[in-house]
């Protein structure tokens, strides 16, 4: 089932169109750093960004855009793969052929969980690979010049940028888990992709209240930036820990009513 769902998923319009978005922001942000000879100093007074260094190697480059697109493009993207894996099956009336057949609604919807992750993994892999084969041809392959910490060696680079990789991943689980929970609960995919962006962008924006205090660190985004410790030497991963520790409920309880508002649904289209 798995396999089926998989050629299904890639067949449709909406797939290649996510795929397609996340390739070719790099080649409008790139091309922008080319032709504006990459950007200057910070003129404010602030501290340095990741932007400042966006031109300096294919490995900075990929590393600028990982941190770019993770906190709305890729949420969107995801959100797209998630929320649509249950919701268009009812919108289209093949719901309840799908539940008439054989096949446990256990079965079913784990097969559907197990391809939006596949299909969000993808997603966030696509960017860094598809940002170093940008930014090595234009900027060149040398080492991650870091905004605070110097440069790290081209080895040292590659595996900070494939840990920052996995943990964007991490972050990812929890938009697949809200979305895929709204996916059950509607028949309108748009209605579940929406609820899943609009409770991150308000994490988001609640995290930004310093008067909060502590309960913004249980925010599921609080901890969504932390793999930017891996840019400093020695790396810091304490952040990193926490975050994926204060995360997991927000992917496990989801997931959980997902699958028990499903078993009880009663399905009419």
């Amino acid at each position: 089932m798995i396999g089926v769902e998989i050629t299904r998923q890639a067949k449709r319009r909406r797939t290649l169109y996510a795929f397609l978005a996340l390739v070719a922001i790099p080649v409008v942000v790139m091309t922008a750093l080319l032709v504006n000879g990459g950007p200057g100093p910070d003129d404010r007074g602030g501290s340095p960004n990741l932007v400042d260094v966006a031109s300096s190697s294919g490995l900075n480059f990929a590393l600028f855009m990982l941190l770019a697109t993770s906190q709305f493009l890729l949420v969107v993207v995801v959100s797209l793969f998630a929320g649509d894996a249950v919701a268009s099956e009812a919108q289209w009336g093949s719901l309840r052929y799908l539940l008439t057949r054989p096949i446990a609604r256990f079965r079913l919807l784990r097969t559907k969980l197990v391809v939006a992750g596949l299909y969000a993994t993808g997603a966030v892999l696509t960017v860094p690979v598809a940002s170093v084969a940008m930014g090595t041809v234009a900027f060149g392959w040398s080492s991650v010049q870091t905004p605070l910490a110097g440069a790290l060696g081209v080895n040292t680079g590659v595996s900070r940028l494939a840990l920052a990789t996995g943990y964007v991943v991490a972050t990812m689980a929890v938009v697949v888990a809200l979305a895929f929970l709204f996916s059950t609960m509607t028949d309108a995919p748009l209605t579940a992709v929406g609820g899943a962006v609009v409770l991150v962008v308000v994490s988001e924006i609640l995290d930004q209240v310093s008067a909060l205090g502590s309960i913004r660190t249980g925010l599921p985004t609080h901890y969504w930036l932390a793999w930017l410790d891996l840019l400093v030497d020695p790396v810091d991963a304490s952040k990193m820990t926490t975050g994926l520790l204060e995360m997991l409920p927000w992917v496990v309880v989801p997931l959980l009513l997902a699958f028990w508002n499903f078993r009880r649904k009663d399905v009419l289209s």
